[in-house]
């Protein structure tokens, strides 16, 4: 059968496949692998298993996983067997189907309607062919550059052009937003009848190796003061004087946390490991001195650290402005997790996955580089702590990821099929001593 990767990109960016809402954008994706052949495979999160996850809730009740559905689908080529024997190599390409919402209000179209310019159907045109929606860089697209490559793979050993036996994983996860549902799921209860021996996520990273990940704690802060008219404020105790004063230290331990950052692909960052806080709520009426704060930070994790040991530094440095306040002293803040933790993951450069996705590059024209790292967390992270090496590899850049009219150009989509074709036969072709 046919495939056309711009039809299957644009049917599956129209899914709004926000948080909860992924079942019928995999139940879809299941039914067009099997159209193409691929024996296909489906897994719903396990809140009884992500709970006994150091990045996930511990009460099972606390973990809602109504609605996400994972989708797999397998080619073995050659001899390989699709129902086991592990002497074939096997590699898993790996997507997430759930995107962040889309305010409408600032995007200049419909996020689920893709917008396509410059198209070969518009003529002749020196632009470059674009495509517009949620989810085109983060990372529908790349999920369809995943099938395409599978696919190319097929073609190459089938008709004779490649001698290889092996076996290919396309897999579109659900939950990677909120921490990784439908991979943790999958790298903690594996639900295929063979190992894994390799992996590449394609998040957008420019097509460039990605063999560092940074991991992140969440912690939600609460103050408490005393209200007060605000014609009187001097007999209220406002909240928001201290929580300036905690911010501040934070963001002067993120300094100096970026000072002494040692990891060598973390260097050329202007901050290694940033602090953000993301929300704030404070105050009931504009004419009372507000009483209470709620405030949420997200705190990087680099690769080395564990998310234990960098939230024993932000408590340390809490405790120390709440030592020097006598009110906090006595109306002590709560700082306490919530959401889901991120812990840093990495590989090492020379791992034979990273060295064929380097040639899967080369073979494609996309100028070598060396393996970097990124700021961001990643599906990654639960392969490698099941021991499957996995290099994060992708079309588009990170910086549309989550923004409003997200974009990504087409020629990074085609080379990013053909780099990871590539990067399947190179690592199918190596010596299995090297695996």
């Amino acid at each position: 059968m046919d495939f056309d990767l711009r039809a299957f990109v644009d049917r599956l960016c129209r899914f709004r496949t926000t948080a909860g809402e992924e079942a019928v954008a995999a139940e879809w994706l299941c039914e067009r692998l099997a159209e193409l052949d691929f024996d296909t495979y489906t897994w719903d999160a396990d809140p009884e298993l992500l709970s006994d996850h150091p990045s996930f809730p511990d009460d099972p009740n606390a973990i809602d996983v109504d609605g996400r559905r994972s989708v797999a689908g397998v080619l073995a080529l050659g001899e390989a067997d699709p129902n086991g024997g592990d002497e074939y190599p096997t590699v898993v390409l790996n997507g997430h189907l759930d995107v962040v919402p889309a305010d409408r209000t600032v995007w200049s179209s419909d996020p689920y309607e893709p917008v396509r310019r410059n198209s070969p159907d518009d003529g002749n045109s020196d632009d470059p062919e674009t495509l517009t929606a949620r989810g085109a860089a983060d990372m529908k697209s790349a999920v369809g550059a995943c099938v395409a490559a599978a696919l190319d793979v097929r073609e190459s050993v089938e008709s004779g052009a490649f001698d290889a036996d092996l076996r290919i994983v396309v897999e579109a996860v659900a939950g990677e937003e909120d921490g990784g549902f439908g991979a943790a799921t999958a790298a903690l209860e594996n639900p295929y009848p063979f190992d894994r021996d390799a992996a590449i996520v394609a998040e957008p990273t420019a097509l460039r190796p990605v063999v560092a990940c940074e991991g992140c704690l969440m912690k939600r802060l609460e103050l408490t003061g005393r209200s007060a008219h605000a014609a009187m404020r001097w007999v209220g105790e406002d909240v928001l004087p201290r929580f300036e004063r905690i911010r501040r230290a934070f963001v002067d331990l993120e300094s100096e946390r970026s000072a002494t950052a040692t990891h060598p692909l973390y260097e050329g960052f202007e901050i290694p490991a940033p602090v953000v806080c993301g929300t704030v709520e404070a105050g009931s009426w504009a004419s009372t001195v507000p009483s209470s704060l709620t405030a949420e930070f997200r705190i990087g994790v680099l690769p080395g650290e564990t998310v234990d040991e960098v939230e024993d530094q932000f408590e340390q440095r809490l405790a120390e402005v709440v030592a020097d306040d006598p009110w906090l002293r006595e109306q002590p803040p709560t700082f306490e997790r919530f959401s889901v933790q991120f812990e840093p993951s990495e590989i090492d450069a020379d791992e034979p996955i990273v060295d064929a996705v380097r040639e899967g590059m080369a073979v494609t024209g996309v100028p070598d580089a060396d393996p970097a790292a990124a700021t961001y967390g990643a599906d990654a992270r639960h392969y490698v702590e099941a021991g499957i090496p996995t290099v994060v590899f992708g079309p588009g850049s990170i910086s549309e990821a989550h923004y409003p009219d997200e974009t990504i150009e087409w020629d990074e989509v085609e080379r990013a099929r053909k780099a990871i074709a590539t990067a399947v036969l190179e690592y199918a072709g190596s010596d299995a001593d090297d695996r």
